[in-house]
């Protein structure tokens, strides 16, 4: 039982007010919201330090709200359901002080956390920042912070948490989400996305009907969740690196295309890889949703791992350069290339590298032994939709990465979904040991 013993108002006020269309980011998450039925919180908690005052929280509580325009954005929707993004010069919002009791605080934030996962959002009402304060025997413990992913995507909460711990008060960037919807709308972000849209049309046009072997093993509930841990992945991804020059970004994604290849036997591998979009001009530490997938079809039939490399390397800069987009579009895009293909068009699987800069460490001399490692588990069952197919690949402690998936076990089959992820650290390691090696994969 949660005791909430205290609701503290947070008073803020900010720049950059204002009302308009949804940028391309926010339209971007915004429709996956919509598909997936979900605000998408993003939720966290950790420990507070010693002699953390309630309002010490408030204070950071205040500087969220007021600091970042993302932070007061609502929703707005006309009758036909179309939504505008809302930014709010000033308002209130509230703490929460919750009294663990006798109970473990540690425990007591996790549960705080996931009601406010759970709780129902109101876009056009609520915060997009859910805030909480665990006391235990007097002092407070830990924090608790739940953002709805219109705030921001990851990288920009890197700088969210950068800001925070340094408390800066110089200007914002001007390229604010309300700024970057007019420059959209302009003759000059039409000419991007007309541009971007060329492109995905003619991978959408060409690439094979079949992504996918018929799932032999349709599950009830048919939705699931699966992470995969691997301490080899890194290491070998450096060795790749080392001995061929590509970066660890566009290796993981050769890498992730060969075993999707050997998996799904389709050639090319068609993927959708989110890009940061953080490289384009004044938007590298803007706190939005800026990131958006691209469309990257890449070829690794026929070829050594090397050229599988290579490959990607020179893919991955024209899949950055037109991964920036209205959505909406896209999708409309989509329905008529469909239409156009028949209804046996099966679109590309989600690829979303959201690694940090690699470690500069040794390559431990033997990444087979590493490999055995690796563990893999099942995590959640359910009914409400995922996307088809998705893959999250993250940095974790002690040099590990893990590759979080969530699929539909009616287009892929759980044994094939766990065949896929194990396989992305099979080809680092064969590509570490000898780049010259084939890919194991071959055309039709």
């Amino acid at each position: 039982m949660i005791t909430v013993a205290e609701r503290v108002v947070v008073e803020f006020e900010g720049p950059g007010s204002g009302e308009a269309e949804l940028s391309w980011g926010q339209r971007d998450i915004w429709l996956a919201m919509v598909r997936q039925r979900s605000w998408l919180p993003n939720g966290a908690w950790g420990p507070l330090p010693a002699g953390t005052s309630v309002e010490d929280v408030a204070g950071q509580l205040r500087y969220l709200m007021s600091r970042f325009p993302t932070a007061r954005t609502r929703l707005t929707f006309d009758d036909a359901g179309h939504p505008r993004q809302v930014v709010a010069a000033a308002g209130e919002v509230t703490l929460e002080v919750v009294d663990a009791g006798d109970s473990d605080p540690a425990a007591v934030a996790e549960t705080v956390r996931l009601r406010y996962q759970d709780d129902p959002y109101d876009f056009a009402a609520d915060w997009p920042i859910r805030m909480a304060a665990i006391r235990s025997g007097g002092a407070l413990t830990h924090s608790v912070v739940v953002m709805c992913h219109l705030v921001t995507d990851g990288f920009g909460a890197g700088v969210l948490l950068d800001e925070l711990a340094r408390r800066p008060d110089d200007p914002l960037p001007e390229s604010q989400p309300i700024e970057q919807a007019r420059w959209q709308a302009s003759p000059s972000g039409q000419r991007q996305h007309g541009l971007a849209m060329r492109h995905w049309e003619g991978i959408l046009r060409s690439m094979p009907l079949r992504r996918y072997l018929a799932s032999a093993d349709p599950r009830q509930p048919r939705h699931w969740r699966g992470e995969f841990t691997s301490y080899a992945l890194a290491p070998a991804l450096r060795a790749v690196t080392a001995r061929t020059g590509v970066g660890s970004a566009p290796a993981l994604l050769a890498m992730f295309a060969v075993a999707l290849s050997r998996v799904t036997t389709a050639t090319p591998a068609v993927l959708r890889p989110m890009v940061n979009n953080r490289f384009r001009p004044g938007l590298d530490r803007v706190v939005c949703m800026l990131a958006q997938y691209g469309i990257c079809s890449l070829d690794v039939a026929d070829a050594t791992l090397a050229e599988a490399l290579d490959r990607a390397r020179r893919s991955a800069l024209t899949t950055y350069k037109h991964a920036y987009y209205d959505p909406a579009e896209l999708d409309a895009l989509i329905a008529r290339v469909a239409a156009d293909r028949g209804p046996s068009l099966e679109l590309p699987c989600y690829f979303n590298d959201r690694r940090g800069e690699p470690a500069d460490l040794p390559v431990p001399p033997d990444l087979p032994a590493l490999a055995a490692r690796a563990e893999f588990r099942w995590t959640t069952q359910q009914d409400v939709p995922f996307e088809p197919l998705i893959v999250h690949v993250d940095d974790l402690p002690d040099d590990g990465v893990g590759l979080i998936v969530f699929m539909d076990t009616h287009v892929i089959s759980p044994a094939d979904t766990e065949a896929l992820l194990r396989g992305v650290e099979t080809a680092a390691i064969e590509a570490a040991l000898d780049p010259s090696a084939p890919t194991g994969v071959y055309s039709a």
